[in-house]
């Protein structure tokens, strides 16, 4: 695992079309904003794992993953 330092404002770049810049920093909390192509997939721990757990089902995943899609169509 690479280890990064970055201070507010600051960016990290990965491959040729992934930004992830650091919002903000408040106590314990960081807020990252993340630029990536719409074809590739971004997900929180949490939501990533209970997808896994649960199953692609109508009425439980598909509902997280809209969630977190518009999510990160908001923040752009």
């Amino acid at each position: 695992m690479l280890v990064l330092s970055r201070k507010q404002d600051e960016r990290i770049v990965i491959g040729p079309n992934i930004v992830i810049t650091i919002v903000r920093v408040a106590g314990e909390t960081v807020r990252i904003g993340i630029d990536a192509p719409r074809d590739v997939p971004i997900y929180r721990e949490e939501v990533l794992e209970r997808i896994r757990r649960d199953g692609p089902t109508k009425d439980g995943a598909s509902e997280l993953v809209d969630a977190v899609e518009g999510e990160r169509r908001c923040a752009g």
